[in-house]
């Protein structure tokens, strides 16, 4: 007889089992914790017509819409579908597709950009929801894509040049944005995190996971939301974004800046299925406001787990 998926996770990391059993001990979420990750891809509109891109993919088998991104899809990976669709296929080659989990959609499609403005993407690499950016705006914006370490810079250079999305690149430590002032209209900090929400795509970030990191990690993303919020004009939108479950990394970090800043967090308005945000979690009380946040478990949507607020600087 096969393992549960409580004990597949408990025999993995017990400290990681009984860490999130407290944010949700529900069987179901247990169970999509183990599930394979559906694939979805998002198609480049900055390289080709939706609908002509769409009869390529046809081939690859079955496609289903994601609700929330008028271009991202579902691809069917069951048994009766042809293998190939994967990084060596030529769309993915010539920048039409980019395979993109469908929850990390949701942060470009929530931050709501308009042409000609400027816009930083604060931990851009690899590029995803840069190129997603770039595609909303069809190259009419002031895009600035920065990440901290060079190898990753790499990363989100070819990805851009792939996907022809242009973007100013830049090699920086986010925290220092907002020394700057107050520059762009709209900030993504999709921010580190401890990645818990990916899982269902790798256990190794189960088995590696550890409270320590996600004490660092909280105390970063701190630092980087208050330098977010900083470099934002006069209403402005910042997006923050995690693809982790951890309070500590997400109810918390959005509670911290709206303890230091006068910050408005605004109702998200999208198709997508969640959960209600943590108000308080192991005796650390948070505003009130946090409930306008968005938090998607695997089981909500069936996609890796995702945090979204939306947050505006008053006029």
């Amino acid at each position: 007889m096969s393992e549960l998926p409580e004990e597949v996770f408990r025999n993995l990391n017990p400290d990681f089992f009984e860490r999130y059993s407290k944010v949700d001990g529900s069987r179901e979420f247990w169970e999509y914790m183990a599930k394979p990750l559906r694939l979805s891809v998002r198609i480049n509109t900055l390289k080709g017509k939706l609908e002509k891109v769409l009869e390529l993919l046809e081939r690859y088998g079955r496609l289903e819409k994601v609700p929330w991104c008028e271009e991202g899809f579902f691809v069917c990976t069951d048994s009766s579908c042809p293998n190939g669709l994967d990084g060596s296929c030529l769309e993915h080659q010539l920048g039409l597709i980019f395979f993109q989990e469908a929850s990390s959609m949701i942060p470009p499609v929530v931050l709501g950009v308009e042409k000609g403005k400027a816009i930083l993407d604060m931990a851009a690499a690899p590029g995803a929801k840069t190129t997603q950016i770039a595609q909303y705006v069809e190259n009419e914006a002031l895009i600035i894509a920065n990440d901290v370490k060079y190898p990753r810079i790499n990363i989100l250079i070819s990805n851009l040049q792939r996907c022809c999305a242009i973007a100013h690149v830049t090699m920086c430590d986010g925290r220092k944005f907002g020394r700057y002032g107050e520059k762009f209209d709209y900030v993504l900090l999709d921010a580190p995190c401890s990645n818990v929400g990916m899982v269902r795509k790798n256990y190794k970030y189960a088995k590696i996971w550890s409270m320590k990191e996600v004490l660092a990690l909280s105390r970063l993303q701190k630092q980087l939301i208050l330098s977010a919020y900083d470099s934002l004009k006069r209403g402005g939108v910042l997006v923050y974004s995690t693809c982790t479950l951890d309070p500590l990394e997400d109810e918390e970090v959005v509670d911290h800046l709206l303890a230091n800043r006068n910050a408005v967090v605004e109702e998200i308005d999208a198709p997508v299925k969640g959960v209600k945000p943590f108000r308080e979690f192991e005796g650390r009380e948070y505003s009130d406001e946090v409930k306008k946040c968005l938090r998607v478990h695997p089981q909500c949507n069936d996609t890796e787990g995702f945090f979204v607020a939306r947050i505006r600087k008053p006029e």
